[in-house]
């Protein structure tokens, strides 16, 4: 026999988890921050050496942190990610450059509706983790709303920097609100 070169964890998962919804609960997130980092990609890649380039360099270094956590936790937890994320690596891409062509205005009324609808959903599994034993799982919603909390400051400095201001910033933002649920749907089953 040979030696399985697969990497293994040797951290093992708190015994009496609720498993499927703590694997629905880092599946999902680990595609957000995934998501995320390849939105901020995208408008880096248009905007990266503009007067904004700096500040958008700043939240994908904070989404780069996430989604090397949720990593982690998918090795610990034994979770498999989604197989959407060959999809989510195209369209958040696309949805990032697509915002920053748009001008900052654009790039920032996109991260204002992203990162509104994140922090909406970190809040909702606070809320589930809560109901099933905040004790025990104290180190996951510490993650969480850590994570929630960095979203958070994303949307408000979307906002410092005219999101509201960019062209028709209503139907861009519910367009792509739209399109986060959706993700967050898919990605929790698939």
């Amino acid at each position: 026999g040979g030696v399985s070169l697969r990497p293994c964890s040797t951290r093992v998962a708190p015994e009496g988890v609720n498993a499927p919804i703590i694997h629905r609960i880092i599946r999902v997130d680990h595609a957000g921050e995934y998501g995320a980092s390849r939105i901020y990609a995208g408008q880096m890649a248009v905007l990266g050496r503009s007067s904004v380039g700096p500040i958008i360099q700043q939240m994908w270094n904070q989404e780069k942190d996430h989604l090397k956590k949720f990593d982690e936790l998918m090795v610990a937890y034994r979770v498999r990610p989604t197989v959407l994320l060959p999809f989510w690596n195209v369209a958040g891409f696309v949805l990032g450059a697509g915002s920053a062509l748009l001008g900052r205005k654009g790039a920032m009324a996109c991260t204002v509706a992203v990162e509104e609808s994140i922090s909406d959903h970190y809040n909702s599994q606070i809320r589930t983790l809560i109901e099933e034993d905040p004790e025990k799982y104290k180190d996951l919603l510490q993650i969480i709303k850590q994570f929630r909390d960095d979203e958070r400051e994303h949307h408000d400095i979307g906002l410092e920097h005219d999101a509201e201001a960019a062209p028709a910033y209503l139907v861009l933002k519910t367009a792509i609100q739209l399109g986060c649920k959706a993700a967050i749907f898919l990605s929790e089953r698939i």
